[in-house]
């Protein structure tokens, strides 16, 4: 893509949840986390990179006792359908006998985030927990019932941009939640 065709991508776009949104979202987030889990001294996982610019703005609001890590697992790339899993770092950290909270930018359909949780449990994790900015409303979920344990917007059924969220590698620093027009 040129400057100019990424430039039109973000002008022409619908503005889901604006920046002040995003941020009383986020604060939201980390109270109800902090309820959830102030005495366990858990492991966050960001998952990279969508969950990058997501965890940035939600650890600084988690006072109280927590390791940081992050792992890559992707099944997009830089393209705007998702294919099989694939595994660019594990965690860095020992998760065995822990609680693991995983931060990611969106529950599409769930399979990334599913997969991860279950990567977590087989490498011993006590509880795995899970929180995304945000969540799409749709029927193609991995699973009836799929969720994250804490969720942030919850939007239509397009394709989005903003907040770790990318359009084929960009934007994922646009102050917002967008949708791509036609899309």
């Amino acid at each position: 893509m040129t400057v100019d065709e990424v430039n039109a991508l973000l002008a022409e776009a619908d503005v889901l949840a604006d920046e002040k949104e995003v941020a009383g979202a986020i604060s939201w987030m980390a109270a109800e986390i902090t309820v959830r889990l102030k005495d366990k001294c858990p492991l966050v996982l960001s998952v990279m990179n969508g969950g990058m610019i997501f965890a940035g703005q939600l650890l600084t609001k988690l006072v109280f006792p927590l390791e940081v890590g992050y792992l890559h697992a992707t099944r997009y790339g830089d393209e705007v359908c998702g294919g099989g899993l694939n595994w660019l770092a594990t965690p860095p950290l020992n998760i065995s006998g822990r609680t693991v909270l995983l931060l990611d930018d969106i529950l599409d359909e769930g399979i990334t985030l599913a997969e991860i949780a279950d990567y977590c449990r087989r490498e011993g994790a006590e509880e795995v927990l899970t929180a995304v900015l945000v969540d799409k409303l749709h029927d193609r979920k991995v699973f009836p019932g799929c969720k994250a344990d804490f969720t942030g917007i919850r939007t239509e059924d397009r394709f989005l941009f903003g907040y770790g969220l990318d359009y084929k590698g960009f934007w994922r620093n646009a102050p917002g939640i967008y949708a791509v027009k036609g899309m």
